[in-house]
């Protein structure tokens, strides 16, 4: 039933494009949405009777406040970072959604075939991009490939000598030898020829190799190229599309039924279909608000965008096209049709192959939370911060804290904390973590979360709580106790003991968050631990100066890096004795 607040403000709604926020009770903003008519969309929510995971919105919908835009490209915009600054529970969010790897040929004077995942970051210094490759398999695959064909340089510094590669024609020696610059560029511009779609030059390359390599009897290495030629073959082929042109484009399309949405990316570069990706969600809003939404976080999220958008007829307006400088087709007939249709048929098969797998997850996940909620009798309950604390016998003293929203991990959300106060000390190490973050919480105005939950016993739930007091912040705060076995087996919260049934979903979920937080902990104090003790090392060898000592953690970082240096290659930075006493205490030197 529609509270007399709503129906209040929703006489005042002008028809205009906008965006709308739903709060809760506690005012937190659970949906963001954009709409060309305001006012038709937002009274929408509350006539007739709504199901699934729009039902469960409009019944922890207690008021909205929208926002007018002069037009439905300002209503996309400010739908992104709405989305971006709230985070909202029943909005579509990429929470985990990584991005894609690029192959990329560097513009160095010898160049270099490497993997990339930030694009931005190497347009500015010119380097030829090709991508995305959603499966980073067949990126990698595709670059050992050309590798093993071309002899590029393989090493990121410059060594002093040829190395493995020159001796097995993988290199052609560039550290030693002056190689005629037309040679470079006549490999570099074939390279570019195949992932700019023309395959000629790289087939024919490989029977070259598998016949050379027949007829001096070296059969091991003739099948090794067979393989590949057969894998680029099938891969090829498996890549065609109706298509004469080379036009980098994306395809979206989409199914929808029993309040789900399956939606589906192909990505065509250099003419040939690399891959897809495909998503499925409960449906919330109106199906072209929520293709819209996703196509428009997507593309906020990756940069490097194709030159065309292939889109269903259900997205009318040009919003996408402006804000992201993508030309978009609506596509009705010939080869661009079939590839839409294409698109479509993908997301009909992921639909069918997911939805149950999908719905029983939600199902679990929605039903643990919503036991938490009761239990510790938080309405509401939707973000859960998670905190664990490692050290080694008092020294390398970290902590890691994790984020779930409605049970999923949100893992742009982690944070890592290197404690300052270096002693063994657990309500110590407790209180400086949760100090800070929620001091830092308070300070950046960041999204505060339901409920806090600590790994430890009741003094650190103590410490914790005492530290949220003292911040005049109202978040409860909860502990999961272990028994003798080191299980989980209690849930601690205002000086009660709540036993958790190991069969329930609760049970499973509050397992899973312990085990992210501590691996995820336990993680970056390995790592931290690595690089203390080699710095802790260096400080104790004699002819290790200062100034070495920063050459060696600037150019190995880690133990394990330093253990598999060579003798030469320490003799370039230390005296040869000095090298030498130095890798037989590394190669005596457990780094676990």
């Amino acid at each position: 039933m529609t509270s007399n607040k709503i129906k209040e403000k929703l006489s005042l709604v002008p028809h205009t494009p906008g965006c709308y926020l739903m709060k809760d009770s506690s005012g937190k903003v659970i949906y963001v949405g954009k709409s060309k008519n305001l006012k038709n969309r937002l009274t929408s929510y509350f006539t007739g009777i709504k199901s699934g995971k729009t039902g469960m919105l409009v019944r922890d919908i207690d008021i909205f406040d929208y926002i007018l835009t002069s037009s439905e490209l300002e209503s996309l915009l400010l739908e992104i970072n709405l989305i971006k600054k709230y985070n909202p529970k029943y909005n579509i969010l990429l929470r985990d959604d990584k991005s894609y790897p690029y192959i990329s040929i560097t513009n160095d004077k010898i160049p270099r075939l490497v993997i990339v995942r930030n694009p931005n970051a190497h347009k500015s210094k010119n380097t030829k991009l090709f991508g995305p490759y959603p499966n980073v398999t067949a990126a990698r695959k595709t670059v050992d490939m050309l590798n093993r064909l071309y002899p590029l340089r393989k090493c990121n510094n410059m060594p002093k000598k040829v190395c493995l590669y020159y001796h097995i024609g993988e290199c052609l020696g560039y550290c030693e030898k002056n190689i005629d610059k037309d040679v470079i560029n006549n490999m570099k511009s074939e390279i570019i020829s195949f992932l700019n779609g023309n395959n000629e030059y790289i087939i024919k390359k490989l029977k070259d190799k598998m016949n050379l390599y027949s007829e001096t009897l070296q059969f091991e290495k003739a099948m090794e190229y067979k393989e590949l030629l057969d894998y680029v073959t099938i891969t090829l082929e498996k890549q065609k599309v109706e298509l004469d042109d080379n036009v980098d484009r994306d395809i979206v399309n989409y199914y929808t039924d029993n309040n789900y949405i399956s939606i589906v990316i192909l990505f065509i570069r250099g003419g040939k279909l690399l891959d897809k990706k495909a998503s499925i969600f409960p449906l919330v809003g109106e199906v072209e608000e929520e293709l819209e939404s996703f196509i428009a976080s997507f593309y906020d999220k990756h940069k490097l965008r194709p030159k065309e958008l292939l889109i269903p007829n259900i997205i009318k307006d040009n919003a996408i096209s402006e804000a992201f400088n993508i030309k978009t087709i609506v596509p009705i007939k010939g080869s661009k049709k079939k590839i839409l249709d294409l698109a479509y048929d993908n997301a009909y098969n992921y639909f069918n192959e997911q939805l149950e797998l999908v719905k029983r997850n939600e199902d679990k996940t929605v039903g643990a939370i919503k036991e938490l909620s009761s239990i510790l009798d938080i309405p509401n309950l939707s973000r859960i911060e998670l905190f664990d604390n490692a050290h080694l016998f008092g020294s390398y003293n970290v902590s890691g804290m994790v984020v779930f929203i409605d049970g999923k991990p949100y893992k742009n959300e982690y944070r890592k904390f290197k404690i300052t106060n270096d002693k063994n000390d657990d309500y110590g190490t407790m209180r400086e973590v949760i100090y800070r973050r929620y001091f830092r919480v308070i300070k950046d105005n960041l999204i505060k979360p339901d409920l806090i939950i600590v790994d430890g016993g009741e003094g650190q739930l103590h410490v914790a709580e005492e530290v949220i007091n003292e911040l005049y912040l109202d978040i409860p705060v909860a502990s999961l106790k272990k028994n003798d076995k080191h299980n989980t087996n209690e849930l601690l919260y205002k000086d009660k003991i709540i036993p958790i049934d190991k069969s329930s979903n609760l049970f499973l979920l509050l397992t899973r968050m312990q085990d992210e937080v501590h691996n995820y902990t336990i993680s970056y104090h390995k790592q931290i631990r690595s690089k203390g003790a080699i710095s802790s090392i260096l400080d104790n060898i004699d002819g290790i100066g200062s100034k070495r000592k920063n050459i060696l953690l600037k150019k190995y970082k880690t133990i394990s890096k330093m253990k598999e240096a060579s003798l030469e290659e320490l003799e370039s930075i230390l005296p040869e004795k000095v090298a030498l006493e130095f890798k037989e205490f590394l190669d005596n030197y457990d780094v676990n």
